[in-house]
């Protein structure tokens, strides 16, 4: 990616679903949490593929994933793998574009 500006929006992004989903572990009820949560750290995965890991790791620090794939059968476990899906294709095609 070569546009900085790009790159900091989408951390920008990244950081503000990452801390408005915080706690989302202890919040079964609460399916938006989840899927931002995935959202966000597929996009922290799609960047961190593009060669970003440097900036995504300055930006959130890692996540417990396992913890939350444990709860993918799960309808807000299932929101957060999808979330995840789209975090990371939706990264791709906006760098892409």
């Amino acid at each position: 990616m070569s546009d900085p500006k790009l790159l900091n929006q989408l951390l920008r992004l990244l950081t503000e679903l990452t801390e408005e989903s915080d706690g989302y572990l202890e919040r079964e009820d609460d399916s938006q949490l989840w899927y931002n949560r995935g959202y966000a750290n597929g996009m922290a995965a799609a960047l961190t593929a593009l060669g970003h890991g440097e900036a995504v790791a300055r930006t959130v620090a890692p996540d417990p994933y396992d913890r939350a794939r444990d709860q993918q059968h799960l309808p807000w476990g299932k929101a957060y793998e999808h979330g995840r899906e789209m975090g990371e294709r939706e990264t791709y095609e906006v760098v892409s574009a």
